[in-house]
Formats: structure tokens, C-alpha cells, sequence
């Protein structure tokens, strides 16, 4: 069965003195993925190899480096890993030697596949996504418990009265979370539901 992240994580290794750094996201869309991408590239770093899949989408890119040394094992990874709906940045300083291409399949889809094993996850399931508020010495608890309701944040919106979280989380925990949201706030916090119809994420 599938699985996604609950949250960014990375991971580096040294190979043959080449520096890797691995990161890896849920997303939910195409232009999640690219604005990652977009954040994490370090534009003083040799090369920022990437790949993401989404359900049946999915893409791949090998940055300067040789074809298919780079971009396509990291999505060999994420699918070795039996993920879906995650992006993975894996960003490599020059150290000087040359890995050659076995040695590049290898450092780019083993360093993506240790970064995922590394992270928290949780199997795809049918997902609604809601919309709430709390105040700022709510969020901290609030966060803590996302991994018991395997609920994943979608975003989260500051203001001067508290915080806006987004959370994408399992249908069949719907009233869970909204009983624990309400005994946490004594009623005041009430979930909005944003879709229409469960998706899978």
C-alpha cells in the first residue's frame, strides 16, 4: 500500500568527497512540488537533481549531470520506497572525483532512498481537508497529536489572533479530531470542511 510523508525531512552523506544533502516533502499538487523545488536548490551547490510522483504524474530531472544518472534513480527511490505524493531534492557539492555513471545511479538513488526511510509516514488513505483556527498556545499541542490522527498540514496561516492551520486527514477521523479540537479549546474551535468529495492522498 502507498505511503506519503507526514513531514519534510533530509538527510546527507559524503561520497567519495562529494557532499549529498537529501530533502524530501509531502505535496498535494504539481505546482507543491515545483515550489519546493524551488526553495530547497541551493544555487551555489554543483548540481539540484529532483523528482516527484504524484499518483500516475510524475517528474524528473538530472541538472547537468550525465542522462539518467540522477533525477530517474531518485524516482527509482521513491517508488522503491512505495511512496506517492512526495517530492525529493537531492543537491551534491563537487568534491573533485568523479563517481562515473554507476557511481552516480548509486550516490543520487541511495542517498533519496535513505532520506525516506528516515522520515515518518503514513498509507494513503481516503483524506478531507479542513480548515480551522487556534490560538498560538494551542498550535504547539495541536501539532504534537497530527501523527496519532495521521492528519497532514497543508498549510498554516499567521495573524495577530492566532494561527489558520489547513490539515488534510483520514475521513473516518473526522469526528475524532473534532472531539479532541473541541475539548482542547472547551467548544471553540470548529473545523470547516474545504472539499466536496474524499480524495487519496
Amino acid at each position: 500500500m502507498s505511503k506519503t510523508l507526514i513531514s519534510p525531512t533530509e538527510f546527507r552523506e559524503e561520497i567519495r568527497k562529494s557532499r549529498f544533502h537529501a530533502f524530501a516533502s509531502p505535496i498535494h499538487t504539481a505546482d507543491k512540488a515545483q515550489a519546493f523545488i524551488d526553495q530547497i536548490s541551493d544555487l551555489s551547490a554543483t548540481h539540484n537533481c529532483w523528482a516527484w510522483r504524484l499518483g500516475q504524474q510524475y517528474r524528473f530531472n538530472d541538472d547537468g549531470e550525465p542522462g539518467g544518472t540522477a533525477g530517474r534513480p531518485i524516482l527509482a527511490a521513491i517508488d522503491g520506497q512505495d511512496c506517492d505524493r512526495v517530492v525529493v531534492v537531492v543537491t551534491r557539492w563537487f568534491g573533485g572525483i568523479k563517481l562515473g555513471t554507476g557511481g552516480l545511479v548509486r550516490a543520487y538513488g541511495g542517498c533519496a532512498a535513505k532520506c525516506l526511510q528516515s522520515a515518518a509516514h503514513v498509507v494513503l488513505v481516503p483524506r478531507v481537508t479542513v480548515a480551522f483556527q487556534c490560538t498560538y498556545s494551542e498550535l504547539p499541542l495541536i501539532k504534537a497529536r497530527l501523527g496519532e490522527f495521521e492528519a497532514l498540514l497543508d498549510g498554516e496561516r499567521f495573524a495577530s489572533d492566532g494561527v489558520e492551520l489547513c490539515l488534510a486527514l483520514p475521513e473516518v477521523d473526522l469526528s475524532r479530531i473534532q472531539q479532541y479540537l473541541a475539548d482542547l479549546s472547551r467548544g471553540r474551535i470548529r473545523l470547516h470542511r474545504l472539499d466536496t468529495s474524499p480524495s487519496f492522498s
